[in-house]
Order: structure tokens, then C-alpha cells, then sequence
């Protein structure tokens, strides 16, 4: 009984002291003690828990410090977690207010745009649970279909099936085109006052352009020290691996 008890602890005291010390978290931050409770925010995500909340409310203490990459790439975090979430995009918006670059952002178009617009309403694995949901759905109605005993019943339960079976490949192909997408694209924050981007992997290359704290770069490619990013309005160039932090 005590080798029971004694696992039981061993498996639940992480989730018992990340709970309790994301209560104290938001305790200091209610406080206006926002370098504490991000301390103890970034002290949970260290033991390896992570949600939307915990991301979001460091975003928060961040933004009341006035720490612009900070703030933003928490912000960024929760949104990657809880991508239909107002209350972080608005917060995040207003984090971005703070960054000193305002770099329009191009938009797609066509059918890939509509493509994008419908999957990006979910995660992928959430799209994966929709289609458990269905094919639930589907074994539901089938059996209401064999088990019929009129014409009318079994159409209607067929019609029902179709109609599921549509709804399982629509969420499978979202969830593979999403799992996709997040696997190819490589977001991250600026997180110096400011840094130049230039032309090829070196110190004594020429600057096209200067990029601030708290600006948005996809990762294109690696070498050594140096990685080369696309702005959001498709300007590319190489910046140095350590002025920026990747959201994945």
C-alpha cells in the first residue's frame, strides 16, 4: 500500500506544484508584482508544463514591464496553442503597438488563401479530434442504417453518412495541410533593440535594412551563425542566430 501511494505522489506532485504555483503566479501579478510572477511563470514552463494560460498571462507580465520581445513572443506562444483565442489576439495586438517596426504584411490570395483562412480556424491535432468525432458519427449512423426497418430510415441515416463521410476527409485534409504548415514554417521574434539585415552570412556584408526588438521573422534557412529570414512584406536577408528567438 505505502509502494502505491508512494508512485501516486511520484506521478502527481509535478501537476500538484505547476497548479500551485500558477495560482502564486497570478496572486503576484493581481499584486502588481510582474517580475515575480514571471519568474514563476517562466519557472513552470521550465519543468516542461505549458498551456495557453501560462503563456498568456507572461505575456501579460511582460507587457506591463514594457519588454516588447518578451511580451510579443509569449503572446505568439499562446496564440500557437489556442489559435481562436480574441482575448490573446487582442493582447497581442497591442503588444506589437509597442514594436517600433510596422511592417505591412502581404496578403495571400486565391485559392490558396481560402484554403489557409478554413484550415487555420483549428490546430491540427484539434482537426484530428474532429475527425475521431465523425467517424464516431458515421459507426453511429451506419448502425442506424442496418438496423432500420423502413425505406425512409435507412435514406435518412444514408444521406447522414455521406454527408460524415464528407466531414471526416474535410478534417483530415485540414489537419494533414496544418500539420504541414506548422512543420514548414519556422516564426520568430526579434529579441535585440535592434539588428541589421544583410546581404549574405557576413559581419562586413551590406545592410538592406534594420529590424527592431518585438518584429516577426520566418526562418528560411541556417548556417553557422547566421540564419536568413523573411519579413512579413517578403524583404529577405541574413541577421545572426542569436538576436532572435524561434516560436518553435
Amino acid at each position: 500500500m505505502k509502494k502505491i501511494i508512494f508512485i501516486f505522489s511520484l506521478l502527481f506532485s509535478p501537476f500538484f506544484w505547476a497548479q500551485s504555483a500558477f495560482e502564486n503566479a497570478n496572486k503576484l501579478y493581481q499584486e502588481e508584482k510582474y517580475q515575480e510572477a514571471a519568474q514563476t511563470y517562466e519557472s513552470i514552463l521550465n519543468s516542461g508544463k505549458q498551456s495557453a494560460e501560462i503563456y498568456f498571462n507572461l505575456g501579460n507580465c511582460y507587457y506591463k514591464l514594457h519588454k516588447i520581445a518578451p511580451s510579443i513572443y509569449n503572446f505568439e506562444k499562446a496564440l500557437q496553442l489556442s489559435p481562436n483565442d480574441e482575448e490573446i489576439k487582442t493582447n497581442l495586438d497591442f503588444a506589437r503597438k509597442m514594436a517600433l517596426d510596422d511592417i505591412k504584411i502581404i496578403p495571400k490570395v486565391g485559392f490558396h488563401k481560402l484554403i489557409s483562412d478554413f484550415t487555420s480556424k483549428y490546430y491540427y491535432d484539434t482537426w484530428a479530434w474532429i475527425a475521431v468525432g465523425l467517424a464516431f458519427g458515421f459507426l453511429l449512423f451506419f448502425l442506424g442504417y442496418y438496423f432500420s426497418s423502413t425505406t425512409f430510415k435507412k435514406r435518412l441515416f444514408f444521406t447522414g453518412m455521406f454527408v460524415l463521410i464528407v466531414g471526416i476527409l474535410v478534417s483530415t485534409f485540414s489537419g494533414i495541410y496544418e500539420k504541414n504548415r506548422a512543420e514548414s514554417e519556422r516564426p520568430a521574434i526579434v529579441f535585440v533593440e535592434s539588428v541589421p539585415l544583410k546581404g549574405e552570412p557576413k559581419v562586413n556584408a551590406p545592410e538592406t535594412t534594420t529590424i527592431h526588438e518585438g518584429t516577426k521573422v520566418y526562418v528560411l534557412e541556417s548556417t553557422s551563425n547566421w540564419k536568413k529570414v523573411e519579413l512579413t512584406d517578403e524583404t529577405t536577408g541574413w541577421i545572426e542566430s542569436s538576436t532572435i528567438k524561434e516560436l518553435k
